[in-house]
């Protein structure tokens, strides 16, 4: 059944039971399709029953301010850090958050103590998510070398056939060529993309924040944007060299936060180089200002036509944006949080094609690492649960169109993984659906949020045990209302 205004209710949705669901006079999002509007579903058993768009006077008064209805997203890179450090989260946990932030499917990095580098870690990281009860599907990457140490490949072959999803040492750059070199003809061999996370340690030993204004004046080490471009550029230089031997190698491109490094990938591209990467909602809607005490979203801080703020300089300081209180060590994050400029980059290039997801970082702490010096503080956001809502924030003021914006984070994931890869199948070995598509007659896998309703980001409300979010306090859209992962109930709002 459906209550007022599109609101959906279930039945038998009770955990490791299949949900029945009604939702009708909404707006639906089929980024497969390439179709949006005013539409309903019903699911059955788990089952997506039956999706039907509404024309004429049954599509009175429905429109995409309201409650809309989306695939399920799909994040490319969560720390979910268990085991070795289930203060900051565990995997039970990440998953509540992960499906109270609309999200069925996570992609969960292997930097955990153990790391994930053999096939009794995939094992061991299996067995944790079925214990946690959820329904949202865990993806965990391979580490791309033995122990995350850099010197030599981990047990590739062994962790494909155990099912990983890709292989990376994200939280640590490739550093050594011809390693890169080795990973991606092998990866390629078996069918699985490399994620790297670019970055050229040596010109970032010690950094704290992006080098520039902000970071001068608050005494801050300065992090280049060429340690990330010239990364990229390095990375991309190898692709290219390994794909005349192996065509079937794929890299994905992690977290890109500068200008200079979506140049770069618009230029492999055009080459035909396979090529793919993401950008967070963090880079996309906050700036390094904010560790100076702003608050104002990035395209406040442009300045002139369309920043929301006419009177906005890019200066904090002389525009009277700071608000709060600087060095919020919850805005430590690798990479740094960039300029206003580059936050536009990040949202240009979902617009134009070149950027293929939206991908959380996800990085949960505890307190312990956190609550100190601002230097010392470990990288990371808490950022799963409020990704809608920073990304709703730049529909709202044109910076994105919604379908572009659900897309990168429904079929534009899906694709970088190369469709249903590298999961076990579902609660009670039901079927896996496709990732990031509504298809009729299979396990739905989908989201229903309120655009229309905001709501508040405070410790309580994250369900992650990483309380760490420069959101704290802050208003966000999109309240997400129901998260059916594999036809299975992942989160549902209490009633109102």
């Amino acid at each position: 059944m459906t209550g007022p205004g599109g609101v959906p209710s279930t039945r038998s949705g009770r955990p490791g039971r299949p949900a029945d669901l009604d939702v009708s006079r909404a707006w639906i999002v089929d980024p497969e399709s390439g179709r949006e509007g005013p539409g309903e579903l019903v699911v059955r058993g788990g089952i997506l029953e039956a999706l039907t768009w509404l024309d004429g006077r049954g599509a009175a008064g429905i429109d995409d301010r309201g409650v809309i209805a989306t695939p399920g997203f799909v994040d490319l890179h969560a720390h979910l850090r268990e085991p070795g450090n289930a203060a900051a989260e565990t995997i039970a946990s990440g998953l509540a958050a992960a499906a109270h932030g609309g999200f069925t499917t996570v992609c969960a990095m292997p930097n955990t103590t153990p790391p994930v580098d053999g096939p009794a870690a995939v094992q061991a990281f299996r067995a944790r998510v079925a214990a946690s009860g959820s329904p949202v599907r865990a993806l965990p990457y391979g580490a791309a070398t033995a122990g995350r140490a850099g010197e030599q490949l981990a047990a590739l072959s062994g962790l494909a056939a155990a099912g990983v999803a890709g292989f990376t040492d994200d939280g640590s750059p490739i550093h050594a060529a011809p390693i890169l070199a080795s990973l991606l003809a092998y990866a390629g061999m078996l069918g699985l993309p490399v994620i790297d996370h670019p970055e050229d340690p040596s010109l970032t030993a010690g950094a704290e924040a992006n080098e520039g204004v902000v970071a001068t004046v608050l005494g801050l080490r300065g992090w280049p944007a060429a340690a990330e471009v010239g990364a990229v550029a390095r990375d991309l230089a190898i692709l290219a060299d390994v794909v005349r031997d192996e065509p079937r190698a794929r890299l994905h491109l992690t977290h890109l936060s500068v200008a200079g490094s979506f140049e770069l990938v618009r230029a492999a591209r055009a080459a035909g180089l396979p090529v793919t990467c993401d950008v967070t909602p963090h880079h996309l809607a906050l700036t390094d200002e904010w560790i100076a005490g702003a608050r104002r979203l990035a395209w406040q801080a442009l300045g002139g036509a369309g920043s929301g703020d006419p009177s906005s300089t890019g200066d904090p300081w002389s525009s009277g944006a700071i608000v709060a209180e600087p060095y919020d060590t919850s805005l430590r994050v690798n990479p740094p949080l960039r300029t206003p400029a580059d936050a536009e980059a990040c949202a240009a290039a979902l617009r134009d094609g070149i950027a293929d997801a939206i991908a959380t970082d996800h990085a949960p702490h505890s307190a312990v690492d956190k609550d100190v010096e601002f230097g010392l503080a470990a990288n990371g956001i808490s950022g799963i649960e409020t990704a809608l809502g920073l990304v709703l924030e730049l529909v709202d003021a044109g910076r994105l169109s919604l379908a572009t914006a659900i897309a990168a984070l429904t079929t534009g994931p899906a694709r970088v993984l190369g469709g249903e890869a590298g999961a076990p199948d579902g609660i009670g070995g039901a079927a896996r659906p496709p990732l990031g598509r509504l298809v009729v007659g299979a396990p739905a896998d989908l989201v229903v949020f309120d655009r229309s309703a905001r709501w508040t980001v405070t410790r309580d409300a994250l369900l992650s045990r990483g309380k760490h979010s420069p959101l704290l306090g802050r208003d966000l859209p999109g309240q997400v209302l129901l998260t059916l992962a594999g036809g299975h109930v992942g989160f549902e709002a209490p009633p109102t």
